[in-house]
């Protein structure tokens, strides 16, 4: 780690070869900018700001005014208690607006003159509605969060939290069996004659035989005029 930051450089203790050696006309400011300063090899950067001697003190020195420990013994030094300034209320515009309107006054201009003719002011808080009528508060009833109970550390050491979870969710799968057990046993198990008297067989289209090879085979006569003649004919016989 670095040290703190060392004086600012002098011409005296710069050394030929050094890397902040100067050519020409030098001078202590040079030695005193920390934008052309370079950093020394091996050594915590200069500060570059003249610095109090070394026997300066820094900080704020306050001198005692309370008399020190032999005041506190000879006498209490008390606080003068304050007297009650004046508030300074803010207008009430609310009372001046309704008086101006019962007054006649119609435009701004009468509304300012109004105001400065009947400046009324709020009222101090001790006339406000809640001093007037303080809410009805029981004699009993007791202010702030109620305390929160203590840990129970020496439960929590028996993992008696984790036990009690356990034995819920035993019971819980416990419950769930007996009911799907109940609901397989009420369950009545279908035979073939009530599936059949719930879902029929579709009956079966009879045809009649013929030759296999004929089965692709279309028409080669046609005794009726036209299409529609022949749906009307096949409508009638159906």
């Amino acid at each position: 780690m670095a040290g703190p930051p060392r004086r600012p450089l002098t011409l005296a203790e710069v050394a030929a070869g050094s890397e902040n050696e100067r050519l020409g006309v030098a001078r202590d400011s040079m030695l005193r900018n920390p934008r052309i300063l370079k950093a020394e090899l091996g050594k915590p950067m200069r500060n570059c700001y003249n610095l109090p001697g070394f026997d300066f003190s820094y900080g704020l020195y306050i001198e005692r005014t309370d008399g020190g420990v032999p005041a506190a013994i000879g006498h209490w030094n008390t606080i003068k208690p304050r007297t009650n300034l004046t508030r300074n209320m803010p207008r009430d515009f609310i009372t001046m607006n309704r008086g101006a309107l019962k007054a006649g006054c119609t435009t701004a201009r009468q509304f300012n003159l109004y105001y400065k003719a009947k400046d009324i002011r709020r009222k101090d808080d001790e006339y406000s509605r809640l001093r007037r009528s303080p809410p009805h508060v029981p004699a009993d009833m007791t202010y702030g969060i109620p305390a929160r109970s203590s840990t129970p550390l020496y439960d929590l050491l028996q993992h008696k939290y984790k036990e009690l979870w356990m034995e819920q969710q035993r019971a819980l799968t416990a419950a769930l069996r007996l009911k799907e057990t109940k609901w397989q046993q009420d369950k009545v198990r279908d035979n073939r004659a009530s599936l059949l008297r719930k879902i029929p067989v579709p009956p079966k289209e009879e045809s009649f035989w013929h030759l296999p090879h004929l089965d692709k085979v279309g028409p080669h006569l046609s005794t009726f005029p036209d299409h529609d003649a022949r749906k009307k004919a096949f409508s009638a016989s159906h």
